[in-house]
């Protein structure tokens, strides 16, 4: 099976007691088993949190199986998912620019070096 990769971001509230509770709701005994079902059961082989400062940047390795609107739909019918999305709202704050109800915001990827190596060797023959 095919895997992609990715990217999101997402602002915490500048705030250091809050974002020290934001990481602890993300130890791996702490995230909700619902939680990592739901991400499982959508197609999400590995998902990877980063943070620097108040911004977070969040990996995702995908199957093709992964239909992100889909796994929205039957997130917003689950009462659990729902909680903990409302839980975690309480640290996160939307990127400047968001649409009105937007978190995690795609990042576009600019540049892979698999590519450039190819390209670059590909050019020197």
């Amino acid at each position: 099976m095919s895997m992609q990769r990715l990217c999101y971001v997402l602002d915490l509230h500048d705030d250091a007691a809050l974002i020290a509770q934001y990481e602890r709701w993300h130890r791996p005994s702490e995230v909700w088993p619902e939680v990592v079902a739901s991400l499982q059961q959508a197609g999400i082989a590995e998902l990877e949190i980063f943070r620097s400062g108040d911004r977070l940047v969040m990996l995702m390795t995908v199957g093709e199986d992964y239909d992100p609107a889909a796994k929205a739909a039957r997130d917003a019918g689950d009462p659990r998912i729902q909680a903990w999305e409302a839980l975690m709202w309480r640290f996160q704050k939307a990127l400047p620019g968001s649409a009105p109800g937007e978190k995690w915001r795609e990042a576009g990827r600019i540049f892979a070096l698999s590519e450039a190596v190819s390209v670059q060797q590909g050019s020197a023959a």
